[in-house]
């Protein structure tokens, strides 16, 4: 974390002193000679980080990594005050211009000063380093080190079957891997987060009757994270000769690497050999290895468990490589394990009383094995009363995080942590800023890391890009798990495994990376990076409050004080992302533009009407979120914030009944084509005559786009504006009314990489150039009353996922024909009006996972096709006749038989001043409400 720091503020130096030299000639050198310094610090510090991650370690590099990361952040926080005066500077003009000199004069003395403070603690860092003698790149003290550690996983090894709990299912699947299939070698990677149990079960599939008779050899190499190959090598030679003692490898210790292979090779290419590869790190260690295990057209098999799954042998390669995603335990099988634990003695059986005790504790390992056995571990020594229970799970939090007891918990999770490299650790880090349980959007994530400049610039791709590929690589290294995923695989909403956010939160207040403030600040001490405000937020600091705080998150707050909005706007002014989504607030104070660092400002869900016109100086700004917000009207003055990413905006409109204009959103003037950097515009509203299509045309770069109050004399400019937008990935348009057409038959080509699109309004017919879209993934189509012939222009597009019709079809017959949507997942039929007869043929739809149905009010019946889609998961139907629904149930219903393949049936009917209400197939309130006579 050091080494990321010191990186960063190295970084800074060089956009400093390459960008702004003019105005900086006073303390150029000064800065200069900071980056040499850093520049010597850094050589050292990766190994330096790294000797924290063991025990044991010399306190004197303990503390001198902690004053390296502190001077780090004091860098990068006088960089930021210089850029912040430097901007102000150049703003200087007028009847004040002389009294603002001075001003300006007293600041570069005061920047000039901490610079020199800076420069004498690096100084005292380097000399410290040379009086003590740290040899940080020392091979022999890194090995001393890993030899000093206990490793907690080896007792996985020697656990009895009697003592295990849900492997059944696991080990009976592996093992069917390992002895049936294909004669051609196979890899199975088991892949899965620290403390799953990965290494537990691949050890009992191999130690299994059925696989010790089925190979004629096997060995078992753990390899870790750090390992020589050659030293590896000798390893499975010395097991495979445990395995047939007659065999004899003479002088193994004298050979080469590549001796060894070929000495393994020979050995192995007459036998069919199962070889466990445990606990890999290393990404390309597969690659290196492969060649030692000849493909002998023997059914040879080879095991490879991993907590990151670019680790496994990648699927796309080879038909013969597998990936088995290890599971948390289930809920009854999680508690089985626990009770086993915790009453030995009774065989397993709890107490009625501590149940629910139970459950609070059970509920925190998630699945968890290592937790679960651990924790219940240490319960089975305590009074079995429910007293001595509820203390035990009031401070089960902390005590994950700081008892000794739990060390074993902290360690393999932490493992993990320490293997990242340094770029995603901040990544990582910055996690722990949402509470437990919390389900974080990715594209919220994203954009906080790249407004804190996690986010390294790379050619070739955007920031955004870049940043989900570092979502991704920490999902595939188990640390992130998948909340939620769109229709096209990619993650939606992410979340921490509550034991892995116990280590980053410890991590981080060891960093002073992250606080939180859950009732008020009095328990926030020193400088802190980052802060979370959970709850409410009552006690205000006083203004000469050393925070040097980065980015502030509000996290369901109910109340908030002015004093403390007033208080963030006035003091943090190296603040660079302000998430206020969700909060009680109702006005933005015109202090907004002192945040002259800010890059990140969400008002989501809040109640602010009005932006200050102030908006205008925040010139670093990248994302703005207005979502579900009540700001309509954007101050000009946006128009200034060339480097804005995202303008996201959208608010329900609650003076209009009408469900077509309901969503309404920003009506933006001037000249919005400055605006070069924008991705996302959405929602701009273009009912009023003032040029912004001839605006939008200059915005060359959006990723999404999308438009409300669209006038059907705008269609051909707008036509042309998109034929511009080679970058467009999402497109949606909406119609100022629901009679007014859209007109967007002008596009004369494809646009190259739209995956998305929604329109919103009456079609004359279906754009031509909609079915030619190849890299559609999902149509929305609402109230645009198309036709027969609409259906057959869509079916044939290759990679369509999603489709959508919200009276979007005025036909009274709906067929679906045999060979059609063949990758289609996702389908809607909303408010199919004259809809009378729906037909699926056979063959028709065959991936199809989700269909929803209603309001069609003159359907005459549940179509008996919905028997053949055999993949589906999930049906949806809306306000369907009551007697439809009854001949579909469980009890007797004699048109059941078309339903029961398909494990969740869901109906919805209005319920007169409440809205929907759902029902279940199969629940009695759903009984019940189809056999009233009204509602």
């Amino acid at each position: 974390m050091a080494e990321a720091a010191v990186g960063w503020a190295i970084n800074m130096l060089d956009s400093l002193l390459t960008g702004e030299v003019k105005l900086l000639r006073d303390f150029h050198k000064q800065f200069e000679d900071v980056k040499d310094e850093l520049e010597t610090i850094k050589s050292f510090l990766r190994d330096a980080d790294a000797r924290l991650d063991r025990e044991n370690v010399d306190s004197r590099i303990r503390n001198w990594v902690k004053q390296v990361r502190e001077v780090a952040f004091r860098i990068e926080d006088v960089i930021d005050e210089c850029m912040f005066h430097v901007a102000r500077y150049q703003d200087q003009h007028g009847l004040h211009k002389m009294a603002r000199f001075f001003k300006n004069l007293m600041s570069r003395h005061k920047i000039a000063s901490k610079i020199q403070s800076i420069k004498e603690s690096i100084g005292e860092i380097r000399e410290r380093r040379e009086k003590y003698g740290f040899n940080f790149l020392s091979e022999q003290g890194s090995s001393e080190r890993q030899n000093s550690w206990h490793d907690p996983r080896v007792a996985s090894l020697f656990i009895e079957e009697a003592q295990l709990v849900g492997i059944e299912s696991p080990k009976a699947d592996l093992i069917r891997l390992l002895v049936q299939g294909i004669s051609k070698n196979t890899i199975i990677s088991v892949v899965g987060m620290g403390g799953l149990g990965k290494t537990t079960l691949a050890r009992k599939v191999y130690d299994s009757k059925e696989v010790i008779s089925h190979f004629n050899c096997k060995a078992w190499i753990t390899v870790s994270q750090s390992y020589k190959m050659e030293e590896l090598l000798r390893n499975m030679i010395k097991e495979l000769q445990r395995e047939e003692a007659q065999v004899s490898f003479q002088g193994i210790e004298n050979m080469d690497e590549s001796l060894l292979i070929r000495k393994l090779r020979e050995y192995l290419s007459e036998r069919r050999y199962i070889v466990v590869l445990d606990d890999v790190w290393k990404i390309d260690f597969w690659g290196d290895i492969r060649i030692v295990f000849p493909d002998n057209d023997r059914g040879s098999r080879i095991i490879i468990t991993t907590r990151n799954e670019d680790v496994a042998a990648s699927t796309k390669e080879s038909s013969s490589y597998h990936i088995y995603k290890l599971q948390p335990l289930p809920r009854d099988k999680a508690f089985e394990l626990f009770w086993k634990k915790v009453f030995q003695s009774k065989e397993g059986y709890c107490p009625l009383e501590l149940r629910e005790l139970s459950d609070a504790i059970v509920e925190k390992c998630e699945g968890l094995p290592l937790a679960i056995v651990t924790i219940g571990g240490l319960l089975a020594t305590k009074d079995v009363s429910v007293s001595e229970w509820q203390r035990f799970c009031n401070g089960l939090a902390s005590a994950l995080a700081s008892d000794q007891r739990f060390s074993s918990i902290a360690k393999i999770l932490s493992l993990s942590y320490h293997d990242l490299p340094y770029h995603l650790k901040s990544c990582f880090l910055y996690l722990s800023l949402f509470p437990e349980d919390y389900s974080i959007n990715c594209w919220r994530l994203i954009r906080l890391w790249i407004a804190e400049g996690f986010i390294k610039e790379r050619q070739g791709g955007t920031l955004e890009e870049i940043a989900e590929e570092y979502l991704m690589e920490l999902i595939r290294r188990s640390l992130v798990q998948l909340a939620a995923v769109s229709i096209d695989g990619k993650p939606r909403d992410c979340r921490v495994h509550d034991l892995v956010r116990e280590v980053i939160l410890s991590r981080s207040k060891e960093l002073s990376f992250h606080q939180v403030s859950l009732e008020n600040y009095e328990s926030l001490k020193g400088r802190s990076r980052h802060l979370s405000i959970y709850d409410r937020a009552t006690n205000i600091p006083d203004s000469g409050s050393n925070f040097q705080t980065h980015s502030i998150i509000f996290l369901g707050v109910n109340e908030l004080p002015k004093s403390l909005i007033s208080f963030f706007f006035t003091n943090l002014k190296l603040l660079r992302a302000l998430d206020l989504q969700g909060a009680p607030l109702d006005h933005i104070p015109k202090e907004l533009g002192i945040l002259w660092h800010l890059r990140y400002l969400s008002l989501k869900g809040t109640k602010v009407k009005m932006l200050p016109t102030s908006i205008g100086k925040l010139c670093n700004l990248e994302t703005l979120d207005l979502k579900y917000s009540l700001v309509h009207d954007l101050p000009v003055e946006i128009n200034r914030l060339l480097k804005l990413r995202h303008l996201l905006a959208c608010s329900v409109n609650f003076d209009n009944e009408m469900n077509f204009n309901s969503l309404r959103g920003v009506k933006m003037q001037g000249n919005i084509g400055y605006l070069k950097a924008l991705q996302k515009l959405k929602y701009i509203e273009l009912d009023d005559d003032t040029g912004l299509i001839s605006q939008v045309e200059k915005l060359t770069q959006p990723r999404s786009l999308k438009i409300k109050k669209m006038k059907r004399e705008k269609g051909m400019a707008l036509c042309s504006a998109l034929e511009k937008m080679t970058c467009l990935h999402t497109l949606g348009v909406s119609s100022i009314d629901e009679e007014e057409f859209l007109d967007l038959e002008s596009i004369s080509n494809p646009l190259p990489l739209l995956q998305r699109l929604v329109l919103t309004g009456p079609l004359l017919q279906l754009p031509h150039w909609i079915p030619k879209q190849t890299s559609l993934i999902k149509i929305f189509l609402y109230y645009s009353r198309l036709g027969d012939a609409a259906i057959r222009a869509l079916q044939a597009l290759p990679n369509l996922l999603e489709l959508r019709f919200y009276e979007g079809y005025n036909g009274e017959q709906l067929h679906f024909r045999r060979g059609c949507f063949q990758k289609l997942k996702q389908l809607y039929l909303n408010s199919l009006i004259p809809l009378n007869v729906l037909i699926i043929d056979e063959g028709s739809l065959p991936l199809l996972e989700e269909l929803g149905i209603g309001p069609c009010p003159n359907l005459k019946e549940v179509p008996s096709s919905v028997y053949f889609l055999r993949n589906l998961k999930t049906l949806k139907f809306v306000d369907i006749k009551r007697e439809f629904a009854i001949g579909m149930l469980p009890d007797g219903g004699p048109d059941y038989w078309k339903v029961k393949h398909i494990p969740t049936v869901f109906f919805s009917y209005t319920i007169k001043g409440l809205g929907y209400r759902h029902y279940k197939l199969g629940d009695s309130d759903l009984v019940k409400h189809l056999h009233r006579d009204s509602d």
